[in-house]
């Protein structure tokens, strides 16, 4: 490439060493099917466990992708990941006024992507998506810092705050406003607008890193007819 074709591009070929333009080289594990669990659930909870005690930051940390219909326009976010059970992963968020609640409007789907840089894996999930009751939502609502709550109440979460019209300080006094409403009350209410969706996957990959990009992939995906998890190897 030549040096003009070089100075027009704001990026390219990033590397983690200046002293080099190639990508990383991932040499920490391998993974074969023999160590792989029937479920893909049992397999993500032995891969997190993982990355916990390898000092990953923030596994729980996830892109959680929505596509709106019929526009077919994709939108992502980086959420957290605050349960799994028996029938998927679960997420908390506004599914009033969000893009991602226009999203799962028109189009029940989504995808989830998981990064742990220190392990050198991903894990991807898509499925359909369902709301949990408002009763599992305040369960997990309790938990919440007392603010967090409070901003929950008071955000409309993807709405234009107007530079006009005071910008932050629109979300601020909205914020005192829940506060003295809640003045005195430990407990708050989950609102209704407000609470937890679940995927239920479809499919779920395991990435394991490996040099040369000859990465080990394994796809489980949910065969209706037999009532069980297909596991197929995938080609890096």
């Amino acid at each position: 490439m030549s040096a003009a074709q070089k100075d027009s591009k704001l990026i390219f070929a990033p590397a983690s060493s200046p002293s080099t333009q190639q990508a990383d080289q991932y040499t920490k594990n391998s993974l074969s099917r023999t160590q792989l669990s029937a479920s893909p659930f049992t397999q993500f909870h032995t891969w997190f466990t993982h990355a916990t005690a390898s000092s990953v930051h923030q596994p729980e940390t996830v892109c959680f992708s929505t596509c709106h219909l019929p526009s077919g326009s994709v939108s992502s976010r980086y959420v957290y990941l605050k349960e799994l059970d028996a029938r998927g992963f679960v997420i908390y968020s506004n599914w009033a006024t969000s893009r991602k609640a226009s999203d799962v409007r028109s189009n029940p789907r989504a995808s989830l992507a998981f990064w742990w840089h220190e392990v050198e894996r991903q894990v991807r999930v898509e499925g359909k998506v369902e709301r949990l009751s408002e009763g599992e939502s305040q369960a997990y609502f309790d938990l919440r810092a007392r603010g967090s709550r409070i901003g929950a109440w008071a955000s409309e979460q993807s709405c234009v705050l107007k530079e006009e019209d005071g910008g932050r300080e629109v979300l601020e006094r909205r914020v005192k406003e829940v506060e003295e409403r809640f003045e005195g009350k430990e407990e708050i209410p989950v609102p209704g607008f407000w609470g937890g969706l679940r995927v239920v996957p479809e499919m779920v990959e395991f990435w394991q890193g490996r040099e040369s990009r000859l990465h080990d992939r394994f796809r489980y995906e949910w065969d209706e007819e037999k009532g069980e998890w297909r596991i197929e190897r995938l080609s890096p």
